[in-house]
């Protein structure tokens, strides 16, 4: 390596640990900012809106792991490979998917309408979009920066 080219320091790989703990917080800082952020938004008090954020962060991961299993063997038994169309095919068919699951429970927590039920479950989508975005740049520089460089 000459002078003129700069070293690149690569990252370590993501051991199982570490994608746990990536996890967890993820939940844990979704739970504790969208719980008052609702309850202030919706006037509903924080015990109704954590438990509803907690079961559907719960929901969340059990179906993250069933339906990522079930489109995975889908793609492999069709031979198609995650483009963006089947990128976005799987994103939204996962929402539909979790829609479906968080709706009964929270229509029959907060004792609402189906419509109050969306509204708000559309409320928490809308919530984690930009929130995935952010935790995931925030973790990842901070991973490169920190705790994920390989030793030169």
């Amino acid at each position: 390596m000459t002078a003129a080219q700069p070293q690149k320091i690569g990252q370590k790989p993501f051991t199982v640990r570490e994608r746990f703990v990536y996890a967890f917080l993820f939940e844990i800082f979704g739970i504790g900012i969208s719980t008052p952020l609702f309850a202030w938004l919706t006037g509903n008090n924080m015990l109704d809106m954590g438990m509803i954020a907690t079961v559907i962060a719960v929901m969340a991961l059990l179906w993250n792991m069933l339906f990522n299993s079930l489109f995975d063997a889908w793609l492999k038994r069709h031979h198609l490979s995650k483009n963006i169309r089947i990128r976005i095919l799987h994103a939204f068919l996962f929402e539909v998917g979790l829609i479906c699951f968080a709706l009964p429970f929270i229509m029959w927590w907060l004792n609402i309408s189906l419509w109050q039920a969306l509204t708000l479950d559309i409320g928490f989508i809308l919530f984690y979009l930009p929130y995935t975005y952010i935790y995931s740049l925030i973790y990842d520089t901070l991973r490169k920066n920190f705790w994920g460089r390989l030793t030169v």
